[in-house]
């Protein structure tokens, strides 16, 4: 299968994106038994979903798992639910900060992730990786680039399956943020590569 990973570029004041820290990871990774591709967008509305579209298009993945930073989450958050909304509580990294705008007229108000949500939790916790179903991608670029994946896999790639995965900040990004929850990067590997080692079943 050709796998298809993406993270964002970091955002809201941080140095680092723990989402691409994990995802690039797997650059040149050759022995998980899957052809692997990775992309990294950027933090801005329309910009990553089309970037996302464009990945979709040439590369014409089975599975797409798109990585975004949560901070605050204290488990990875399996997301069901993209909804055709823009609302950002903070601009976005090219200053851009709609309110109550549709991201994609004339489409659904929301879409279910394409993607086994409840059998890649019970994997997940069968490793004992803190994990969650969440029902809300929020309404900023994370949810933004999930229901463009959702939109391409609903019009034009019906064989694509795949989700959005929020995960908390990394350890280093909470010493100045005290009680704030947070999960190791090597964790969110190892999630990554047993969701990638059960592909052909999710």
């Amino acid at each position: 299968m050709h796998i298809l990973l993406t993270g964002f570029a970091p955002f809201d004041g941080e140095d680092v994106n723990p989402s691409w820290e994990a995802v690039r990871s797997f650059t040149q990774r050759t022995n998980l038994g899957h052809r692997i591709s990775v992309s990294r967008l950027p933090v801005e509305f329309h910009v990553a979903r089309e970037l996302l579209s464009v990945e979709i298009t040439e590369r014409n993945p089975d599975l797409v798992f798109c990585l975004g930073q949560a901070g605050g989450r204290s488990a990875l958050s399996v997301e069901r639910i993209a909804i055709n909304l823009a609302d950002a509580r903070i601009p976005d990294t090219a200053g851009f900060q709609p309110r109550e705008q549709r991201l994609i007229e004339g489409a659904p108000a929301a879409y279910f992730a394409p993607f086994d949500c409840r059998r890649a939790l019970t994997l997940l916790q069968e490793k004992a990786i803190p994990a969650e179903i969440s029902l809300s991608a929020g309404s900023f670029v994370c949810n933004d680039v999930f229901f463009g994946l959702c939109h391409s896999q609903a019009k034009a790639h019906p064989k694509i399956r795949g989700t959005f995965i929020h995960i908390p900040y990394s350890p280093a990004q909470t010493v100045n943020k005290p009680g704030t929850p947070s999960m190791a990067i090597d964790l969110v590997i190892a999630a990554l590569e047993t969701l990638i080692g059960a592909a052909e079943t999710l």
